[in-house]
């Protein structure tokens, strides 16, 4: 299912991280803001668990997140959108997916694959027997070519939930999603109007990671 963000705080740094003139420095600021409050919104239905804490008085009874979070930033933009939630859940792990769009086919392309399998020397449990739910973190969701890729590649490694988490979506990545993994949720902070005979999302903000690092 489709989540457009209508949070004022969130649609006013949308409408600054678009402009031509927001220089690198600020840019990054806007996509960990956004992320933070993006990634608010994405756990809303995430579980809780009975937890009990000694205040200064007596006993409080309260809750904390029951299920284990792996965040998976797509490379090289979506590392920018990790901060952001780590801010709201500092024991997340953060594994990374490598992926970029051949420009001739539009089709995406892997090359870096960090998802872990296995045990640490502790014996903690590694890979998806260790989560609960991925977060696909990605700034872009223009073809949808990426997205389903990544997607395809969480499934297969054994991921049990899945949430897509970006800032602009065009309608046709949107389609292109649900239509091969309808169980995924994604949530967006704007749905943008089409995508041009590049790829690219109009109005969009151009190359998120261009935009990002400076290049």
């Amino acid at each position: 299912m489709l989540y457009p963000s209508e949070h004022p705080l969130i649609r006013q740094k949308t409408t600054e991280l678009r402009d031509v003139e927001t220089a690198p420095r600020r840019f990054r600021a806007l996509v960990r803001e956004l992320s933070a409050l993006l990634g608010y919104e994405a756990t809303l239905d995430l579980e809780l668990a009975p937890w009990t804490v000694r205040t200064p008085l007596a006993d409080a009874e309260g809750a904390r997140l029951a299920p284990a979070v792996g965040l998976v930033p797509i490379l090289r933009a979506g590392l920018g959108m990790v901060d952001g939630f780590l801010e709201l859940i500092p024991d997340a792990q953060v594994w990374h997916l490598g992926l970029y769009r051949d420009e001739e086919t539009l089709r995406p392309i892997e090359y870096y694959n960090r998802l872990p399998t296995g045990r640490l020397p502790t014996g903690a449990l590694t890979g998806p027997q260790s989560i609960d739910v991925c977060l696909l973190l990605d700034p872009m969701l223009a073809t949808g070519g990426s997205a389903v890729a990544a997607v395809d590649i969480l499934k297969r490694w054994g991921s049990p939930r899945i949430k897509y988490v970006g800032l602009i979506a065009a309608p046709e990545g949107v389609q292109t999603l649900s239509a091969a993994h309808p169980d995924v949720d994604i949530h967006v902070a704007a749905v943008d109007d089409h995508l041009n005979e590049h790829g690219y999302i109009v109005p969009g903000l151009g190359d998120a990671g261009d935009r990002q690092f400076g290049t």
